[in-house]
């Protein structure tokens, strides 16, 4: 399958264009389909991220990626697709995403100390070498929860970032100020400063991760500034919670055979592609493959 490919490429394409793939993270088979749908419809290649507890919920690796597969080739889907492994906290998470036919994988070791981020990330880099995929570091833990991943949105270190960069990493996450979920009261903003920095330190793609519910201009001018990839969990979720609520609200449920998880879901997968075409635009990697 020659569009299900690594995420170099894209990232490569989107820092040179001055815009960012989208990366989106996905939760059962459902929020699959509807996002391979989305990229097929606008001609967008995207990056599917799966994180750690969304896999295991899922049924596990081997589960997620030919799912994933299955789902492209019965849906014909021609445009590049990425299969990411997100957060990663561990050599072994992703050894075994790439030995279940992940294409690319994020190694977070930004719990760590940093020389033990720096080893374990190098480690990371030759086995994903074997099997022609591209990694994700990180420097500088993103602020908020996910999966049970705590970080208190530290501002990377853009020493830390050239070291990490020198490794042969194909995608630099940084923190910025950047937050996981609902971003809090009296949030500050993205650090453009030291995202510029980091820019000049690392000359690698960068990522925005905790993308979802940043004022449009800071994500505009995070991308102008050097992101290549935005990473969007929460407003999906909201937007397939905010449907199923408003359905069962309005008693759908009740008439029709509304349970029916087909009926049931239709307008949530709906939610997650309107949401998803809107962020694509909002990105600049709507029709970009």
């Amino acid at each position: 399958m020659k569009n299900f490919v690594n995420a170099k490429a894209l990232v490569d394409y989107a820092k040179a264009g001055k815009y960012a793939v989208a990366h989106f993270n996905i939760n059962n088979l459902e929020w699959t389909k509807s996002l391979l749908e989305v990229a097929q419809e606008t001609k967008s290649g995207i990056i599917l991220g799966a994180s750690e507890g969304a896999i295991k919920y899922m049924g596990g690796y081997n589960v997620v990626a030919n799912m994933v597969k299955s789902l492209m080739a019965d849906l014909k889907i021609t445009v590049p697709i990425v299969l990411h492994l997100d957060h990663g906290q561990s050599y072994q998470a992703c050894q075994s995403a790439l030995e279940a036919g992940f294409t690319s994988v994020m190694f977070d070791g930004s719990h760590l100390s940093f020389p033990e981020n720096l080893e374990t990330t190098k480690k990371v880099i030759a086995l994903a070498k074997k099997y022609h995929a591209s990694v994700e570091a990180e420097a500088g833990s993103v602020g908020g929860e996910e999966d049970g991943v705590v970080g208190l949105g530290e501002v990377a270190d853009p020493q830390e970032c050239q070291s990490l960069a020198k490794l042969g990493i194909d995608i630099l996450a940084a923190g910025i100020n950047n937050v996981h979920g609902r971003y809090p009261d009296g949030w500050k903003g993205l650090n453009f400063d030291v995202l510029k920095q980091i820019a000049e330190a690392s000359n690698k793609p960068l990522v925005l991760h905790g993308g979802s519910g940043i004022p449009k201009e800071q994500v505009a001018k995070a991308i102008s500034l050097g992101i290549a990839k935005v990473n969007v969990n929460t407003e999906l979720q909201e937007a397939f919670a905010g449907a199923i609520r408003n359905y069962i609200i309005n008693n759908k449920d009740q008439e029709n055979k509304g349970y029916d998880p087909r009926k049931l879901m239709k307008d949530a997968t709906l939610a997650i592609k309107t949401k998803a075409i809107e962020l694509l635009k909002e990105f600049g990697s709507y029709g970009k493959s």
